[in-house]
């Protein structure tokens, strides 16, 4: 397949006027052509599967038709498919069929899924339509796509497992640059149309399709943590365990985040699963903040208080990238190590040093390919769990700067730095940790790395 983002798409009048017009609502321009470049990287059938609910079509069809023909709009096609669940329990209760449903399966009678076929085809059609009369391209695709074989016939009915994904009709839609809508259908070898739950279906697809992103779409725009507000991010190798011992964490979402990282487990490192509403999922898509929760299999951190513990070219190469500058070349040699957490694949590091005022953030780094991940964030976690109390500086201007204030208890500004610190402070210690951010010298060279080539 031809890359997704082609030199025509970046050239069209219409493409270049809809960047510009994100560009100026969402992010910065180095954000939005991060992204730009990273999705144009890769084929079509890996940008992105795209699960809509039921609830969506019926609640957000004009905010989801908008992103995802905006998405069309940058040279991205995604592969979308539904669900038509709450459609379902409407059509059902007006023919007199009686919703029943086992571990969460709906049970379906021939009567049944007659109606099934029914709304399935009309809610993919109308999406389809939707989307066609925003000017988008779109195929309609409701069979062909999973062959199943019965769940369990006597206890559930004319319910299918799906045994085989075939992607043939999906890359001729995308071969025409056509967004596939795909309803959870299923078929026997022997013509049955069987009912597919739209959540197996989408992960069967994902397993095949091996995308870079996965993405649910709902009303509530992500994982509501005890307080109801959005998660923004998960690592999943540092926050689990963690995660799903939480008091506040109910059936229905636990079974989404297991179900998340069974996904992701059997996905490259580089897959992740975004939760937003329709309306954010170009926000989502290509801005660090995003706009709903991201999840990651994430990486391990690698944690030591010596230097000999780590790659030190690695970790300098880390570090250097981040900034965008040169370490002094006897870094390592006479800085006093406290203790460093680094990401296992030396993505993200936090090194602390141990300074007469206390424990000092000397350097967050965080390389561009791994921004907007949560992983600076989870490296971030684990290091502030283990340490009470810290201070550290930043230069005004710095992008991370907005970060530092909401995780640090206070800040004091100078003419260079910015001084923040967290945990228990006198004024008689806040005026050492301003003193000492004031007298340490620089570690990193003023000249730019690119400036030296």
């Amino acid at each position: 397949m031809t890359p997704i983002l082609s030199p025509q798409a970046v050239h069209d009048p219409q493409t270049r006027q809809t960047i510009v017009r994100l560009l100026s609502s969402m992010g910065s321009a180095k954000e939005i052509s991060q992204y730009l470049k990273r999705f144009s990287q890769l084929d079509a059938a890996r940008f992105a599967v795209v699960k809509v609910g039921g609830a969506v079509l019926r609640d957000d069809l004009e905010a989801l038709v908008s992103s995802l023909a905006f998405l069309q709009d940058v040279g991205l096609t995604p592969i979308v498919i539904h669900g038509a669940g709450p459609q379902l329990d409407v059509e059902l209760a007006a023919a007199g069929i009686e919703k029943k449903t086992i571990d969460g399966l709906r049970v379906t009678s021939p009567a049944a899924l007659a109606i099934v076929r029914r709304v399935f085809h009309a809610q993919n059609l109308k999406l389809v339509e939707a989307l066609q009369a925003s000017d988008a391209r779109a195929t309609s695709i409701v069979s062909g796509v999973f062959e199943a074989d019965y769940l369990d016939r006597e206890r559930f009915g004319l319910v299918g497992e799906v045994k085989r994904v075939d992607l043939a009709p999906i890359q001729a839609s995308l071969q025409a640059g056509s967004i596939p809508v795909i309803a959870s259908l299923g078929e026997t070898v022997g013509g049955q149309i069987l009912n597919v739950n739209a959540d197996f279906a989408a992960n069967e697809l994902v397993q095949e399709l091996q995308p870079y992103k996965i993405v649910f779409l709902t009303g509530t725009g992500g994982l509501l943590d005890a307080n109801g507000k959005v998660i923004d991010s998960i690592n999943l190798s540092t926050e689990y365990d963690h995660l799903m011992q939480q008091p506040w964490i109910n059936g229905g979402m636990r079974v989404k985040i297991q179900q998340i990282k069974d996904l992701l487990d059997r996905l490259p490192l580089t897959s992740s699963v975004s939760i937003t509403r329709p309306a954010d999922l170009a926000k989502e898509l290509f801005t660090h903040k995003g706009s709903g929760t991201l999840v990651r299999r994430g990486e391990r951190v690698l944690e030591a208080g010596e230097w000999s513990a780590f790659d030190l070219v690695r970790l300098r190469d880390l570090i250097e990238s981040a900034f965008g500058r040169k370490l002094v070349p006897d870094y390592f040699d006479t800085t006093r190590l406290h203790r460093a957490y680094v990401s296992e694949n030396y993505r993200a590091a936090v090194i602390l040093t141990s300074e007469e005022a206390g424990i000092y953030l000397d350097k967050f780094a965080v390389l561009d390919e791994a921004q907007g991940e949560g992983l600076g964030r989870a490296v971030w976690q684990v290091m502030r769990e283990q340490n009470p109390r810290l201070y550290w500086r930043s230069r005004h201007g710095n992008a991370v700067n907005p970060f530092y204030y909401t995780e640090s208890d206070g800040c004091i500004k100078q003419d260079k730095w910015k001084v923040y610190w967290y945990g228990p402070a006198g004024y008689d210690l806040i005026e050492r940790y301003v003193h000492s951010c004031s007298a340490r010298p620089a570690t990193l060279e003023d000249v730019p790395m690119e400036s030296r080539k």
